[in-house]
């Protein structure tokens, strides 16, 4: 299996069934940082956006953007969240461009009505309001999408299996700097997630979003 493969030939598109008004697209991290040339530089993110504009330009009201921000310097952070920012000390607020903390500028226009949650580290669930936004919304299903697969999309998931939500990957547009691993965890949520997560290409999941 490729990196940039899509759901598998022959499954149905969406095991549960249509999506409906209960569905928001949730897009892990798409920012500028990891789009351009940075020391965390995602290289095939640029791959997937078209796919991701696709999928938030579908429902940009049913669109929520996640952003990553970093510490302003290491001594801010605690414990081994310490520790990674003195190894990535030019990924912190102080020395980032601003602009780098962005959206990318496709993504970034579609707010509003799309909006954004920021988060300190990779889960959007702790010490946010995500979780009781969506509640209040009436949402139970995910479609999750961005950036990366095996670090703050995994985290994104496992969260909002943890949660309760229904959740949705569309497979191409998930993107890590690691094929293996990006792979590696593609076969985890379809082998050892079946009953909680659904894959599917995202083409197959919009004609699923009525």
């Amino acid at each position: 299996m490729n990196g940039r493969a899509d759901a598998r030939e022959g499954d149905a598109p969406l095991k549960l069934g249509p999506l409906g008004a209960q569905t928001v697209h949730l897009c892990v991290d798409m920012q500028n940082m990891f789009a351009e040339e940075t020391e965390w530089h995602t290289p095939w993110m640029r791959r997937v956006l078209p796919v991701v504009e696709r999928i938030a330009r579908q429902r940009p009201d049913r669109t929520v953007f996640t952003r990553f921000i970093p510490v302003a310097r290491p001594e801010e952070a605690h414990g081994a969240w310490r520790r990674y920012y003195e190894r990535w000390r030019s990924m912190t607020t102080e020395r980032l461009d601003p602009r780098m903390i962005e959206l990318v500028a496709s993504l970034a226009e579609l707010v509003p009505p799309a909006t954004v949650i920021d988060k300190r580290i990779y889960s959007p669930w702790l010490k946010t309001e995500l979780d009781a936004k969506l509640r209040q919304g009436g949402i139970d299903s995910l479609i999750i999408s961005g950036a990366e697969t095996d670090v703050c999309v995994l985290a994104t998931v496992l969260g909002a299996v943890d949660l309760g939500y229904r959740v949705i990957l569309p497979m191409d547009a998930l993107c890590s700097s690691s094929d293996q691993t990006h792979d590696a965890l593609i076969t985890l949520y379809r082998n050892r997630y079946g009953q909680q997560v659904e894959t599917a290409s995202s083409e197959e999941i919009l004609d699923c979003w009525q």
